[in-house]
């Protein structure tokens, strides 16, 4: 596992460096001053520019910007945004929680969703329950995100107002904003309506997630399915059966295990996707988070914010890829042998 452990931590460094340096190049790809660009310093201010200038590097040679422009990142020195002067630091700290939010409930979500699906529908293979339910992932799988997104406000926010169109809260409540994320903000708020708040929370929050959790859903629903059916067939399923174990002792105890070590393998793809996804629902939700920010700072060609959002938001997506490898390999050692068969 150790040697699996540094294949792995090398892979996040090697690929972190490469996400700085596409970073870092944005700055003179993107229309403009490079400096401008990077830090947000307009060139009006000659002075404050000269000696921004000279901080990073660009009085020298472009392998000592790249540098100084590390070593900013990694002082939290991210520059500024080019629309209101805010710096970009402080809003990817304010807002990464909103995103990781709804990322992780949305997450949670499709497990409970999409994993129970596909075990149904495997046991039940070519009969009605396997037809309705991968008849249904596929066809929810077919709805775009930002399409669903509207036909879900328009049906439950709109005629039937179940629940409301944006937001995080009702501003009403008055919950200070303190870590980006409105469960904990609200957790360790002293609120005298505090259970009156965490409905209007969950209200909130029920519409983003059910759009952001079908596509995973169905997917899972898909893998699951198809690694069951695979895993049924196997002839340490049928001695399982053969020893006179239960239906249940030979599903939950034998099949179900063995369908997780493929579907682990791809939660780190699923997530990618639902990253993606939470881009599109926070701008259709006013979700203050990483996704709206960043698609607000296109519209806007707020270049530092365009690089401080697409840095974070692949990083993650990196991260998560490089956790769930690790998982992976740890509760299935032969994936370690395998890979290390003919070392």
């Amino acid at each position: 596992m150790t040697r699996y452990l540094l294949r792995q931590l090398s892979l996040l460094l090697v690929t972190l460096f490469l996400l700085t340096v596409l970073s870092f190049s944005l700055g003179y790809w993107f229309p403009g001053d490079a400096l401008v660009n990077l830090s947000g310093i307009q060139t009006l201010d000659s002075a404050l520019y000269q000696q921004v200038a000279s901080s990073r590097g660009f009085d020298s040679n472009i392998l000592v910007q790249y540098f100084r422009y590390l070593g900013h990142l990694l002082q939290g020195d991210w520059g500024v945004s080019l629309q209101d002067g805010t710096p970009v630091w402080n809003e990817v700290k304010a807002r990464f929680p909103a995103t990781m939010e709804l990322a992780v409930l949305a997450s949670i979500l499709a497990l409970l969703l999409g994993i129970p699906m596909g075990i149904i529908s495997a046991l039940n293979l070519g009969r009605w329950p396997d037809r309705f339910l991968m008849g249904l992932s596929l066809s929810a799988y077919s709805i775009p995100v930002f399409w669903l997104a509207q036909l879900f406000i328009l049906v439950f926010a709109v005629n039937l107002q179940w629940f409301p169109i944006a937001g995080q809260i009702n501003p009403l409540y008055n919950i200070e904003p303190v870590t980006g994320s409105i469960v904990l903000d609200l957790a360790r708020a002293d609120h005298p309506a505090k259970s009156a708040a965490l409905l209007d929370v969950l209200r909130h929050l029920l519409l983003p997630l059910l759009v952001l959790a079908v596509m995973p859903a169905t997917l899972l629903a898909r893998l699951t399915r198809a690694a069951m059916h695979d895993v049924l067939r196997r002839n340490y399923i049928k001695s399982a059966r053969a020893k006179g174990l239960t239906a249940s002792q030979v599903i939950f105890k034998h099949a179900v295990p063995n369908t997780m070590q493929s579907v682990t393998r791809d939660l780190g793809v699923i997530f990618s996707f639902l990253i993606t996804n939470t881009m599109i629902t926070e701008v259709i939700f006013s979700w203050p988070g990483l996704g709206s920010w960043l698609i607000r700072s296109i519209y806007e060609r707020d270049y530092p914010v365009m690089q401080a959002g697409l840095l974070t938001l692949a990083a993650l997506i990196l991260l998560v890829n490089v956790l769930l490898n690790l998982l992976h390999a740890w509760r299935y050692p032969q994936i370690r042998q395998e890979l290390y068969a003919n070392a």
